[in-house]
């Protein structure tokens, strides 16, 4: 067995991996950049090495440096974790050579599936099914153009070295090939350094169903049953669950033989998954569901298959890398109730879901309620640097009902102050009656829309919840179901709440709530079951179902707010501007992009919010701009 591991990763995951060795008696080495050198898996790990400014491509990303510290704190081996360079074969191959281990798949395996097309080709040849599409080496756009228009839209642009969502555009029409496809390969060659893509039919009503394996040295290889990954945002997955609702038992084995088919067909070793993409238009069929791509790493959802086996899948591939057999056959596998994880972002939902960054003054997630994997705590700094993700809740249920409710009100009471975060909307979506019903695919979050978000507004009796905090004296974090104070009952400040001696009995509170005057009436109301309280020194912080608000006394003065003036185009966080569409003296119309913004390494359209004239513009490509910063200004034109 392994002695010591060397994690090349951050966050979550390298806090992951970081428990799981420790209890397995390994040493464990952090690497981090400038802007994590205080941050949590620094702090779990044994030992921990500098590499590198904040940027990932100056830190993460130099793999010359992360092996160069493993050297230098004598590590048996490295754990690349997922994302960065876990699916980098050049880096695996530089691992090896040094005399390292590496805990991940072979080069030659990662090599075989880490480009889309090349993998698709090798799954025809395994006969395992596959999505029509092009794949071809010709990649000028007059071609691709060809290939998209002969598949018939909508249609799938995706990048051919892609992988967590990343360089994929949908096209629904002709005429919006040439922007999507250049959209899609500028961001293909930042995430990857390869613009290449290919062309795949956009299935109508798709359901992303994977299946995790794992192989050993001994030429085992074992599937640890399906997950179902279809809740998405922008292909970025939101909610995972498993088993996948609606999938029968002679579903479950076909989709399952084929996972374990893909993996042999590249002498694959450690732990995999196998994507694949569902029609789901008739039920979940063997025969409507294709071989879509390889992911040869560990993946960000692996908790819920853990959760539905009782295995430990850091441990597997710990195990694996030492030269041990796998730790079960495939017949001591066996799925164990229902299992569900959402993703926490550090984001707006209320603002086009734009990345939130900032230091979390206030953090509560509930361990009770959820297994919580995250690597940050209360004063982290949340980057514009790296993944938006602060943390996944993770629950088991026996149904899937269990679960889903489980999961729901872990959610409602996630805080995370000054950060925006996604709770409110993730619980929304788990109460939401057709993911209860399974009725989904991956364009429901699209399609929904608004509806997730509606939650947000703040009704009376949260108002009247918050007039009750802003009046009453205390402090610290109450559950709502437990509202009173140590030294007064909640019938108590009922009856004392809006008297003032002298005068007539005040029954409303003028206060701000999200920075809007409104008003409530004190001593009506208690909080729901599904609220946290948090008092602060901004104010009184209630969470309300996963939906954060601030309320503030209301003073008649000083309390003028600092909105932008129509037309001003802002930056919503800092950033780098890649692309500008306009100038100065165009007229534009309302929805075109005028420029687009990259931050945390994905691409943001700043749009015209009327039809207008630009009458200013600071914003040049490539310039690196700071969160706030007016960037074009459009006058609506006169008549």
């Amino acid at each position: 067995m392994l002695k010591s591991l060397l994690i090349a990763n951050r966050g979550e995951i390298a806090c992951r991996i970081i428990r799981t060795a420790r209890a397995m008696g390994i040493r464990t080495v952090a690497v981090h950049s400038d802007a994590d050198a205080d941050a949590l898996h620094v702090k779990l790990a044994d030992e921990a090495v500098a590499i590198g400014p904040s940027p990932a491509r100056e830190s993460y990303l130099v793999g010359e440096r992360i092996i160069a510290a493993a050297l230098e704190t004598g590590a048996e081996a490295i754990h690349p974790g997922y994302g960065f360079l876990s699916e980098n074969a050049g880096f695996a191959d530089a691992v090896i050579a040094a005399g390292l281990i590496w805990v991940g798949a072979p080069p030659a395996a990662i090599r075989a599936m880490g480009l889309k097309d090349a993998a698709k080709a090798l799954m025809i040849a395994a006969d395992v099914p596959v999505t029509p599409g092009y794949l071809g080496e010709d990649q000028s756009p007059d071609r691709l153009r060809a290939e998209a228009d002969a598949i018939g839209y909508p249609v799938l642009v995706k990048a051919v070295a892609g992988g967590g969502g990343k360089g994929m555009r949908r096209v629904d029409a002709a005429a919006d090939f040439a922007e999507l496809l250049a959209s899609c390969r500028r961001e293909a060659a930042a995430s990857f350094g390869d613009d290449r893509v290919l062309i795949e039919k956009y299935i109508l009503s798709p359901r992303h169903i994977e299946v995790q394996v794992f192989g050993d040295t001994q030429g085992e290889v074992v599937h640890l049953f399906e997950r179902d990954c279809s809740l998405q945002r922008r292909h970025q997955k939101v909610i995972e669950e498993a088993p996948a609702p609606g999938m029968d038992a002679a579903t479950r084995a076909a989709i399952c033989a084929a996972a374990v088919k893909a993996a042999r067909a590249v002498d694959y070793v450690g732990a995999g998954t196998i994507e694949f993409i569902a029609d789901a238009s008739e039920g979940l069929r063997a025969d409507r569901i294709w071989f879509m791509e390889m992911n040869t790493r560990l993946q960000v959802e692996h908790p819920v298959t853990e959760e539905i086996t009782g295995v430990d899948l850091v441990e597997w591939q710990l195990r694996v890398a030492s030269g041990e057999p796998l730790p079960r056959r495939q017949d001591e596998l066996a799925i164990r109730g229902w299992a569900m994880e959402a993703r926490l972002y550090a984001e707006n939902p209320l603002a086009d879901f734009l990345p939130s960054t900032g230091v979390l003054g206030e953090f509560f997630l509930d361990d009770d309620l959820a297994r919580i994997e995250t690597g940050v705590g209360r004063g982290s700094a949340v980057s514009p640097f790296y993944d938006p993700m602060i943390a996944k809740l993770v629950v088991h249920g026996v149904t899937r009902d269990e679960a889903r409710e489980k999961l729901a009100l872990a959610c409602d009471t996630v805080l995370t102050w000054p950060v925006r975060n996604n709770a409110g909307f993730l619980a929304a979506l788990l109460r939401h009656p057709d993911f209860a019903a399974a009725s989904i695919d991956t364009g429901f979050i699209a399609r929904e829309g608004e509806a997730l978000t509606a939650g947000a507004a703040i009704g009376a009796a949260l108002l009247d919840t918050a007039a009750v905090e802003i009046v009453r004296a205390g402090g610290g974090t109450r559950h709502a179901a437990d509202p009173a104070s140590d030294d007064a009952s909640g019938e108590i400040w009922r009856d004392l709440l809006g008297l003032r001696l002298n005068a007539p009995r005040r029954e409303r509170v003028a206060m701000l709530a999200d920075g809007m005057r409104r008003e409530g009436c004190v001593g009506a109301r208690v909080p729901d079951e599904g609220s946290l309280l948090r008092e602060t020194a901004d104010g009184v912080l209630i969470v309300d179902r996963g939906w954060a608000h601030l309320f503030q006394p209301f003073r008649a003065s000083g309390t003028a707010g600092g909105a932008a003036a129509d037309g001003a185009i802002v930056s919503p966080m800092p950033g780098r501007i890649i692309a500008v569409g306009v100038h100065e003296g165009e007229a534009v119309a309302k929805g075109r992009t005028l420029l687009t913004l990259e931050a945390m390494k994905m691409e943001h359209s700043l749009v015209a919010p009327f039809d207008g004239i630009v009458s200013r513009l600071s914003a040049v490509v490539g310039g690196q701009v700071a969160e706030g910063v007016v960037l074009a200004t459009i006058e609506k034109e006169t008549s």
